[in-house]
């Protein structure tokens, strides 16, 4: 009998040229990350994934001008947000099943010929901006705002949340945040992906079922989480205390360590600069402070430095963007990264199957209700 691997740590379940993760490094199909978080636009990001290579001027620009296209919803959508934006609904609740509601509006949400494929990931890429900042507008009662032809993804996604121009300094932050969050290798959400399409299911099915994954606080949620840390905290003359406490207590704190990184997560030191440049910009810098103090704190204590997640959140409240939609960001990255895998997997599939082992009780036989 095959070995039981909880969590399938270690197991090798596809073969893959999207992503890697080899000696605590991560790359995008060969690019290494510091390279593209230095020099990429997001648009080349989702283009790498899906193609394996770098668009060239006009690729690059047909595929923004589509996203833009794209980007607007069907009205009904716009309405069907206010069905619920006054009730507690999470956004990962409301985004999951917007997803699965726009795909009413695709008539070729079927079709399984590559043009179409194609075209249903740039849709379904470009509408993942719009239903997150859709909802969080409705949900204020506020009007909501289109795309700009004139602004790149990230651009937009600021845009149409807050309704007013971003800044340089903004685009950049933001960009650079969903440039690393777009693919992490076989995560729990692209695994998901791939199970739900590996049925010859469609693409839209596979991102509700991804999206779903991704709710979970163990995968999605640990930057909202170190956000609600940093509000404790308080005060940089707080943080031995706080973190001494957590250790005392056996709880865990957030926005450290990675099961897959040893030596530290290769994607934290761009958002720690990004933290550093645009907290001190909104006049927030003791949100980094305490953040560094924090992390000096740990490195100290356990050994642990900072994932991606704890300086992101610092980014994204300086952006003025509502702590519970930090979650809904990252699937909007990654949903390049899903789509990628959901691609790939179509490109050479075999319906997943794996075994379990049965621990359960034997022999049983039935008995009369009234005998039990």
């Amino acid at each position: 009998m095959a070995e039981l691997k909880k969590g399938l740590e270690g197991v090798i379940a596809a073969e893959t040229k999207v992503s890697s993760i080899i000696d605590s490094q991560l790359t995008y199909a060969g690019y290494d990350i510091d390279d593209l978080a230095q020099n990429a636009e997001f648009e080349e990001v989702i283009f790498l994934l899906w193609h394996y290579r770098l668009p060239n001027k006009e690729e690059l620009q047909d595929l923004k001008e589509k996203l833009h296209e794209y980007m607007t919803l069907n009205p009904r959508v716009y309405s069907h947000f206010k069905e619920y934006s006054t009730s507690k609904v999470h956004p990962m609740t409301a985004l999951r099943t917007s997803v699965s509601y726009i795909a009413h509006f695709d008539s070729d949400a079927d079709e399984e010929s590559e043009d179409f494929t194609m075209d249903r990931a740039i849709k379904i890429q470009a509408k993942m901006a719009s239903l997150v900042t859709a909802y969080a507008r409705t949900r204020q009662d506020k009007e909501i705002v289109k795309p700009n032809k004139d602004l790149n993804y990230a651009g937009n996604f600021l845009y149409m949340l807050r309704g007013e121009l971003p800044s340089d300094i903004e685009v950049e932050a933001f960009n650079k945040a969903l440039v690393l969050h777009a693919d992490h290798e076989l995560n729990a959400s692209a695994f998901t992906a791939r199970c739900a399409v590996s049925s010859l299911s469609d693409m839209y099915s596979g991102i509700v079922a991804a999206v779903g994954s991704l709710k979970g606080p163990l995968h999605g949620g640990a930057n909202e989480r170190v956000m609600s840390m940093l509000t404790e905290v308080g005060s940089i003359d707080n943080v031995d205390s706080y973190i001494n406490k957590k250790i005392e207590n056996k709880e865990k704190i957030m926005g450290f360590g990675h099961r897959v990184y040893k030596d530290g997560d290769p994607r934290a030191k761009y958002l720690k600069e990004m933290s550093k440049k645009i907290t001190g910009e909104t006049g927030q810098s003791e949100l980094f402070d305490i953040s560094v103090a924090i992390a000096d704190k740990m490195k100290e204590e356990k050994g642990l430095i900072p994932n991606v997640d704890f300086f992101s959140a610092t980014v994204y409240h300086s952006l003025n963007i509502e702590h519970d939609l930090f979650t809904p960001i990252f699937a909007v990255s990654r949903t390049s990264g899903w789509i990628a895998h959901i691609l790939e997997q179509y490109r050479d599939n075999k319906i997943m199957r794996p075994r379990a082992n049965y621990i359960g009780e034997t022999n049983r036989t039935y008995e009369p209700i009234e005998n039990r």
